[in-house]
């Protein structure tokens, strides 16, 4: 049964790690354990489903090699806490196949076998959490409201669906209109610094974004592309 621990914050936290090798997993697991979390291993797609369900992890990491499309799928299905996917195997990820990880919806990609780096970079991903979840307030640009306690957005009061990732770049943009945003600053504050990302997969998500909140996405007013450099909100 996957139980709660203590938190970088001082509140109860849990962490679910579903891997496919058992000796790895156990070893991630001691690692977090000694760092304050009380954490809990499985090995199958129905079993982390399940946990997810039952006791609501304030974070998941999986094994990037075995987690399929479906099982992502499944997991946000019952879940929006961040998830980590871990490469077991190899010591670097390729960019596109990284990007593609993205674009399912995986917070962070980790293509490293030292469980003190990913609790290093599981304890960022959750400070980071802990400071959206206590801010109280919104923000208005143009036609696009941005509500942080409801987690809503609308636009021209249309309530518009974001993914968590596409949520934290419209976010950025929203704190800081008509500012230019080059494609690694985004990067590193998105989804932070200290790990290799295709620049790539920002313009995937920013085109999703767009879809979203451009009245003609085809001719971006809001979000517009600073050529060779990056993107800014138009305010």
């Amino acid at each position: 049964m996957l139980t709660s621990a203590p938190s970088i914050s001082g509140t109860r936290e849990s962490i679910l790690i579903f891997m496919r090798s058992e000796p790895f997993a156990q070893s991630i697991k001691r690692t977090f354990d000694a760092g304050g979390f009380q954490s809990a291993t499985v090995c199958t797609e129905g079993a982390a489903v399940a946990a997810v369900r039952e006791a609501g992890p304030a974070l998941i990491i999986i094994d990037r090699q075995f987690t399929t499309e479906s099982s992502l799928r499944q997991l946000r299905a019952v879940s929006a806490a961040p998830i980590v996917a871990v490469q077991v195997a190899v010591a670097s990820c390729a960019d596109d196949e990284c990007a593609r990880d993205y674009e399912h919806d995986v917070d962070l990609v980790v293509c490293s076998q030292s469980p003190r780096e990913l609790l290093a970079r599981v304890r960022a991903i959750l400070r980071r959490r802990v400071t959206q979840c206590a801010s109280n307030m919104h923000y208005n640009v143009g036609k696009i409201r941005m509500d942080l306690d409801r987690h809503e957005v609308t636009v021209s009061g249309r309530l518009v669906e974001l993914t968590p990732k596409e949520f934290q770049i419209l976010r950025q943009f929203l704190e800081s209109p008509n500012r230019l945003f080059s494609r690694q600053e985004m990067l590193n504050k998105v989804w932070g610094e200290g790990y290799a990302l295709e620049e790539h997969a920002l313009d995937v998500h920013i085109h999703s974004l767009r879809q979203k909140v451009e009245a003609n996405p085809a001719d971006p007013r809001a979000i517009v592309t600073v050529r060779g450099i990056g993107y800014k909100l138009r305010a």
